[in-house]
């Protein structure tokens, strides 16, 4: 199958995605009314997230560039000494940009 990059087929494919991203996120929901929120549960919803952003960013730290080992580096650091997110993420995209606007590499 394959749609045309014409005006008509990226507004087809735009279509396409939203009706995938609703369908997805309101039967998540509608699935998780029929299930008892126990103990277990809610830590395994808690730490799913982390683990989706944990898989992602595993990678980048061994076979990405020096800017984003840099960012890896900085965030974890002001997310452990810090324990909130925003600053953490800051301090990661600014680390990420110094490095890559020095020009440094990894050996």
């Amino acid at each position: 199958m394959s749609i045309d990059t014409t005006t008509a087929g990226i507004l087809a494919l735009i279509a396409i995605i939203t009706a995938v991203t609703v369908v997805t996120r309101f039967g998540g929901v509608f699935l998780m009314s029929f299930v008892t929120i126990s103990s277990r549960i809610e830590s395994f919803i808690n730490t799913m997230a982390s683990s989706v952003l944990i898989a992602i960013i595993t990678p980048m730290a061994f076979s990405g560039d020096a800017g984003s080992v840099a960012a890896l580096i900085v965030t974890a650091v002001i997310m452990l000494a810090t324990k909130k997110p925003l600053p953490s993420i800051a301090g990661g995209i600014a680390a990420a940009g110094l490095v890559r606007y020095a020009g440094l590499t990894i050996f």
